[in-house]
């Protein structure tokens, strides 16, 4: 049965308000993208993180993490802490007022002179929440369409039962992010992560001789599934479950994994091995929090092509965050390094 595109789920929800509670926008949005050194700002903004740290004096300041569509600035509070906290908890949509300047030592800043709750009229949901570039509607009929390519009864049963069906379990997984920053943090996040990943896996495996395609599809589809318990989002503001701190998402998607192919009646073992095996190697060394090293041609490929979305994932995160004009991002720590866009910033220039 295809699932909704309305449904949000319990672990990754959104309380900005609809497309009809939108009446009248009351302020011109100032997209985090666009704004430039000395700046004053009085915008619409997704509070995705709250830090409470303190000055050499004891006192408490903030440091705020405001997003939208188009990406993040950081924003700084000094004074009047609990206000802020009170009225800009991480998920809230705030309206925001201060001063951004970009410092040669300490980078870009929104400092902040006031933070209140936003009214209803006072922004358009779409500025504010980031998503797939491709339509939901279409990432869930490409899954259809991949799974529908699994030849392995077995496996394909696996497959409908946990991630095409109306389970709680599936609609979670396809609301929820792939990451908390790097890559694809965002609602629908870890369906387009996962079946990016099941995709290339599923082209490159006919290159290579040895490889079961079916075992390392499934497995890449469900390399990440234990990230449905690890991570929680509301309005773009992800955060750890206490089940992710005290498990993590390997663990989690192991057993949560294993458990339904128990339910299966008749899943050969060796098949099983196959699949929770990729899923406990994905990270592919154990200081990256893998148990074990990939040690079979499948669980390899996987872990190959998952590294290689998660980069590339965050190139896009990186160039939407530049201004227009912009070739070099700053030190990206995913990158161990900057980024260069200048077929960008080219194509740019020539439509202009």
């Amino acid at each position: 049965m295809k699932p909704s595109s309305n449904h949000v789920s319990s672990g990754s929800r959104s309380t900005v308000a609809g497309p009809m509670d939108q009446p009248t926008l009351g302020i011109e949005k100032v997209f985090a993208r666009d704004l430039a050194d000395g700046d004053q700002v009085d915008s619409v903004f997704v509070v995705r993180e709250v830090t409470r740290r303190q000055k050499r004096n004891g006192d408490p300041f903030l440091k705020l993490q405001l997003g939208d569509v188009t990406g993040q600035v950081e924003g700084v509070v000094w004074d009047g802490v609990e206000d802020v906290l009170e009225a800009g908890p991480p998920g809230a949509v705030v309206h925001v007022a201060g001063g951004y300047s970009v410092d040669a030592r300490y980078g870009a800043t929104l400092t902040v002179r006031s933070v209140r709750p936003a009214g209803a009229g006072e922004y358009d949901p779409q500025d504010l929440l980031e998503g797939p570039p491709v339509a939901y509607d279409q990432l869930i009929a490409d899954l259809e369409e991949l799974i529908g390519t699994v030849q392995n009864p077995h496996l394909r049963g696996l497959l409908e039962s946990l991630l095409y069906s109306d389970s709680e379990l599936a609609e979670t997984w396809r609301a929820a992010p792939a990451a908390k920053y790097y890559h694809q943090a965002y609602r629908h996040g870890l369906l387009e992560h996962c079946l990016s990943v099941a995709q290339g896996v599923s082209a490159v495996s006919a290159t290579f001789p040895g490889i079961d395609r079916d075992v390392a599809v499934t497995g890449a589809l469900l390399h990440d599934i234990g990230k449905v318990e690890a991570y929680a989002e509301e309005n773009g503001a992800i955060e750890m479950t206490d089940a992710g701190k005290l498990e993590s998402e390997i663990p989690l998607g192991y057993y949560r994994v294993r458990r339904a192919i128990e339910d299966l009646d008749g899943f050969p073992a060796d098949t099983a091995q196959a699949v929770l095996h990729i899923i406990l190697s994905h990270h592919g060394q154990l200081e990256h929090g893998s148990p074990v090293v990939p040690c079979t041609r499948e669980a390899t490929l996987v872990h190959m092509i998952d590294n290689l979305g998660g980069r590339l994932g965050s190139f896009d995160r990186i160039e939407k965050n530049l201004a227009d004009g912009e070739r070099w991002s700053s030190f990206d720590r995913a990158l161990s390094g900057s980024a260069y866009f200048g077929a960008r910033a080219d194509a740019r220039a020539e439509a202009a």
